[in-house]
């Protein structure tokens, strides 16, 4: 049974705002009707201005989930980290958002199984420890000060893995043989180029960023620590209620994100083109152009939620003591996925139980 340990950071304490304490023991999450409801009138998304959320990026700036969404209308809103977007969307103001595996397992287990569900993947790779040179091996990181963009994200969980791994004890604050800081990925740049920063475990374009405007070089690139070298960075999670409620509206949010990852992959170069024309208006400025074809070349677009790399992260999160200890089945919700796509994708034992999926109607422009 995977388990999970509630966040003690306050970054991620926050995210606890009207929803139940999680506990160590409760009832398995049933399965969301993926059928009737009424359609939206507004689905409101999430996402990051990151290469590494290539899909959502895409995907709204090319129009595509507009397209498939139809008559209802769409709301975009990025975040700079997934703790930040699961406190939107426990507040209610965001519908479904692209995010890390370490935040979405912390929006489960804090609503005891009740808030979020994952609906699909996104992207595998683009994460790395970035590092000053003079630092050549995991020994020289002792007395280091590294970043990564926020306390119980996806990386930060990633490089405090990594570093309990190899000997270093860092406490929850981000102190110890190591400290681990947690700074905006623009900061972080800044702070490596004057040498107040080692180092950080960013996704990206941010890890590209420092190898090709700070200088730096990769200790340690992420796929590098994976079986196949297959781990799911970015996923798709939608509020539970919003799945009850509009269940066609989210089959059809999943179906513009197929279609995006088959646009991205049947023509990266225009796909790069288009997402860097979205960073540039999101973030003011575009990415040059050995950044844009480094950073893309570290990640691949994929549908496939990879669920038992994220059993992994959450076994991860447990050896931290960042969080508290939870049952994870329920979380995944993949039957609109199975439908979009007509055929099986699997999610680890940690699917609610539900009917055999009948992937007997695919989505316009959704690939097979």
């Amino acid at each position: 049974m995977v388990r999970l340990r509630a966040s003690l950071a306050l970054s991620v304490l926050v995210l606890t705002a009207g929803c139940a304490t999680s506990g160590s023991s409760r009832d398995v999450a049933s399965a969301v009707p993926t059928t009737g409801g009424t359609p939206a009138t507004e689905l409101r998304l999430g996402y990051f201005p990151n290469v590494t959320h290539a899909t959502a990026v895409y995907g709204d700036a090319a129009g595509v989930f507009a397209a498939e969404l139809g008559d209802t209308r769409l709301t975009t809103q990025t975040f700079n980290a997934g703790p930040a977007a699961v406190e939107a969307l426990f507040a209610g103001s965001l519908d479904a958002t692209y995010i890390g595996p370490n935040p979405a397992i912390n929006a489960f287990v804090k609503s005891q199984g009740e808030a979020v569900r994952i609906i699909a993947g996104a992207t595998s790779g683009g994460a790395s420890l970035v590092v000053r040179p003079g630092i050549t091996s995991v020994e020289d990181l002792r007395g280091a000060r590294l970043a990564t963009p926020q306390t119980g994200g996806t990386q930060d969980i990633a490089l405090r893995h990594y570093l309990d791994e190899n000997g270093y004890e860092v406490d929850e604050a981000g102190a110890g043989d190591v400290t681990v800081l947690a700074q905006e990925n623009p900061v972080t740049l800044t702070a490596f180029q004057a040498g107040d920063v080692d180092g950080a475990w960013v996704p990206e374009p941010w890890a590209s960023r420092l190898v090709v405007e700070g200088g730096g070089t990769v200790l340690v690139d992420e796929r590098d620590l994976w079986p196949g070298g297959d781990f799911v960075t970015t996923q798709l999670i939608v509020r539970t209620d919003y799945l009850r409620e509009h269940p066609e509206t989210v089959r059809r949010l999943v179906a513009g994100s197929v279609e995006a990852n088959r646009q991205i992959n049947a023509d990266p170069v225009r796909a790069k083109q288009v997402v860097n024309a979205a960073l540039d208006r999101l973030t003011g400025k575009p990415l040059p152009p050995a950044i844009l074809d480094r950073a893309f070349a570290q990640i691949r677009s994929t549908d496939d939620p990879i669920a038992t790399s994220l059993a992994t992260s959450a076994q991860h999160a447990f050896a931290t003591g960042l969080v508290e200890e939870a049952d994870l089945t329920g979380i995944y919700e993949l039957d609109l996925l199975r439908e979009v796509l007509g055929r099986e994708v699997g999610d680890a034992g940690l699917g609610a139980p539900s009917a055999p999926p009948t992937p007997t109607a695919t989505a316009p422009g959704a690939s097979r």
